[in-house]
């Protein structure tokens, strides 16, 4: 029997730059985690490189039950709108909703320009 050791690192680079996802097309990706009316706290801070005036796009993830055999799936969709207001932390900024229906658990993510 014959076995093949990969390098993780070696395995991670190689992988990486073929896969689309966060690094490729997004610059920031948070939470809401309070939501209070158009005010909320979203889960981006200035580690993130948040700052007043990003307008984030909001998507609210539900699950779609496939019966007994089969795995839920999830699906993602556009929701709303909001801007950053105030940076509270390295962690955490103040938002205002800025169209659509924003919640808590809800995503909130700024495309690369």
């Amino acid at each position: 029997m014959a076995v093949t050791l990969v390098p993780v690192g070696a395995y991670a680079q190689s992988t990486q730059s073929h896969t689309p996802g966060i690094g490729h097309s997004v610059f920031m990706r948070g939470t809401v985690v309070r939501a209070a009316g158009n005010d909320l706290v979203v889960c981006i801070g200035s580690a993130d490189g948040a700052e007043p005036g990003q307008e984030l796009t909001v998507y609210r993830v539900s699950e779609h039950p496939h019966g007994p055999k089969g795995p839920p799936s999830y699906r993602r969709t556009e929701v709303g709108t909001v801007r950053i207001q105030q940076i509270i932390d390295e962690h955490f900024a103040n938002a205002t909703v800025t169209s659509g229906t924003v919640e808590r658990h809800d995503i909130v993510e700024l495309r690369r320009p």
